[in-house]
């Protein structure tokens, strides 16, 4: 990875999309955003979108499938998981405080979670990629984008 690499924080919905909806309109671009994230190394997600992820696949995988999906979801994507998935470790602390912060502003209980793990954890992060960009702008810290702005500023 260069020096000048931009790092990218990942939503839930970009895999989901790769795992379960391979007719959606957003595949062929997902998947692109995907393989070239996974090329340059440079994605990473949270302990609370992985979770996220095997809650909404739980319904379509048995418990051997949900734990494959934990255990190689770092390897699949080519992506970090901060926390570290480890199921032996606790959820970040995270303030209350904080979460009312940005629930306040208008955000998902699940939204405010993920923004708030990622200030603790992946700070370093400045770009965010989802189909989501509008429940995320101006309430993350930086630039987000949909995958498609993004395989457009860096093609």
């Amino acid at each position: 990875m260069g020096a000048e690499q931009e790092l990218i924080l990942i939503d839930t919905n970009i895999f989901v999309i790769d795992l379960r909806y391979k007719r959606d309109i957003n595949y062929r671009v997902n998947q692109a955003f995907l393989s070239s994230v996974g090329r340059n190394g440079n994605g990473f997600t949270t302990i609370v979108n992985l979770l996220e992820l095997c809650g909404i696949l739980s319904f379509n995988l048995n418990r051997d499938q949900l734990l494959d999906l934990w255990t190689y979801f770092c390897d699949r994507f080519n992506i970090t998981v901060l926390p570290e998935p480890d199921l032996k470790s606790d959820l970040p602390d995270i303030e209350i405080r904080r979460l009312f912060d940005i629930l306040s502003k208008k955000s998902s209980f699940g939204d405010a979670l993920i923004m708030a793990v990622a200030e603790k954890s992946l700070s370093f992060v400045s770009t965010m990629v989802t189909w989501d960009n509008e429940h995320f702008k101006d309430k993350y810290t930086g630039k987000v984008l949909t995958p498609d702005e993004y395989m457009t500023v860096n093609a």
